[in-house]
């Protein structure tokens, strides 16, 4: 019987003592009141530079024919470009092909030959703007014969996102603040903060590529505008 009490009283020592080692569950952490606001602001940027894609394509009976014409017809745009300007590096081949091709009658019924074609692309950034139209005439002046697209950009477009970027927040906070008033509410500190601008895709001119690729004289380029878009998520805190 001794035993016996000896040990009811050891269990109730060690379920007092498992009991105190137990962890002790945290209190329930208030989470803040707050308000969540959308901003947005739009910059506009006027363009300071030009891409366009200016290719030669040459056939003849031979391959060789064909790439020996190829080279000297885009030498001769390689020639006409420096010449107005642009820098070596600025000019960058994009496309080398060479390929036979079937040769039929108008009716499709005969074949006549086969031919081999040589395309030919260069990438052309133009760093003056203002000479876009003269670098079209003196290209395909020289000889390109396809012109795939001509695309209007910023160079720099660091200083404008910054500016959207203020306007954004300043946008977010006025929302925010007419929220409060009309709500009847304190608007405390900024509790998170998230963003996403929207870079500007380049311009495209597609009427100055259809006149460039038909020879057109003197061909008109308006670059024209492009904007950023920024957008955040604003989440203040409710005094």
């Amino acid at each position: 019987m001794r035993n016996k009490t000896i040990f009811i009283v050891v269990s109730l020592v060690l379920a007092v003592l498992l009991g105190a080692c137990a962890p002790v569950a945290p209190a329930t952490t208030q989470q803040p009141r707050t308000i969540n606001v959308n901003g947005t602001a739009q910059v506009s940027l006027t363009p300071d530079i030009a891409y366009i894609s200016v290719g030669v394509n040459s056939e003849a009976a031979t391959a060789a024919e064909a790439v020996s014409a190829n080279n000297t017809q885009a030498q001769a745009i390689t020639d006409a470009l420096i010449g107005m300007g642009i820098d070596a590096k600025d000019i960058r081949t994009t496309n080398f092909s060479i390929y036979p091709q079937d040769k039929w009658s108008p009716n499709g019924m005969e074949k006549l030959g086969t031919v081999f074609v040589v395309n030919n692309t260069v990438y052309v950034t133009i760093r003056n703007i203002d000479r876009v139209g003269a670098v079209l005439d003196a290209v395909v002046q020289a000889g390109a014969n396809n012109v795939y697209g001509i695309s209007f950009d910023v160079d720099d477009k660091e200083a404008a996102l910054l500016e959207a970027r203020g306007k954004a927040v300043a946008n977010a906070r006025t929302q925010a603040e007419q929220l409060a008033q009309a709500a009847g509410i304190e608007l405390g500190s900024v509790y998170s903060i998230s963003y996403y601008n929207s870079y500007p895709s380049p311009v495209y001119d597609y009427r100055a590529m259809a006149e460039s690729a038909y020879g057109g004289s003197s061909v008109p380029i308006s670059a024209g505008e492009l904007t950023i878009t920024v957008d955040v998520n604003v989440v203040y805190e409710i005094k």
